[in-house]
């Protein structure tokens, strides 16, 4: 089976941590290159981020078990890319 290269989620956090923690703490987690992370939303309680993940082998088991630890969730795996290479989606004529 291949390895999870590029995972990107569409999540719920509480304020603190700050997204420059969460980033550090997923950097840190085993199999990850780097870490992108955007709030597209932000209530009373919490932000709406997108989390763009990858590396060589994401573990996505430890990679939600780290979000629910600091308070937060995941509403929709919205990409999931896995194999030897990265693709990224080509424009066809419909877009």
């Amino acid at each position: 089976m291949g390895s999870v290269l590029r995972l990107v989620l569409d999540t719920l956090k509480p304020h603190e941590p700050s997204i420059i923690e969460l980033a550090q703490s997923i950097s840190d987690l085993p199999g990850v290159d780097s870490v992108n992370i955007s709030i597209y939303e932000i209530d009373r309680k919490v932000e709406n981020a997108k989390i763009t993940v990858e590396g060589p082998d994401i573990q996505f088991s430890a990679l939600k078990s780290l979000l629910q630890d600091l308070g937060g969730s995941i509403h929709s795996i919205d990409e999931a890319v896995a194999g030897k290479t990265i693709i990224d989606d080509a424009s066809t004529l419909q877009d």
